[in-house]
């Protein structure tokens, strides 16, 4: 599958180097992208956004942490398939707030 044609419903993603137990469930309505996510450190979280042609996704999140933070920013999450065919994001990102932060971090689909 090349990204352009990626439709990211139902997709679930987490961190391969991070704690499995966080999860993303991503659902997508034509351009209109969203997810839950909730596991490990994260009580409830959500992202909404949307996909761009080449299947790269603009969006805004908004976590709530175990400790009771709630941290917010935006993403642009760039798609690449991995050689068993899941999609894997490479994240650009930016938390604002009192503890403002920018980096990067992937995530990819959990396998079947």
């Amino acid at each position: 599958m090349n990204p352009r044609g990626l439709d990211y419903e139902g997709r679930r993603f987490h961190a391969p180097d991070g704690d499995h137990r966080t999860v993303a469930v991503y659902h997508q309505q034509d351009d209109l992208v969203w997810g839950e996510v909730a596991g490990g450190a994260i009580r409830r979280g959500w992202t909404a956004g949307t996909r761009e042609a080449d299947g790269t996704l603009a969006m805004g999140y908004t976590f709530v942490l175990d400790s009771g933070e709630v941290i917010c920013g935006r993403t642009r999450n760039t798609p690449t398939l991995t050689p068993d065919g899941r999609i894997r994001l490479h994240e650009q990102w930016e938390r604002y707030g009192p503890h403002p932060a920018t980096g990067t971090s992937t995530i990819e689909e959990v396998a079947p």
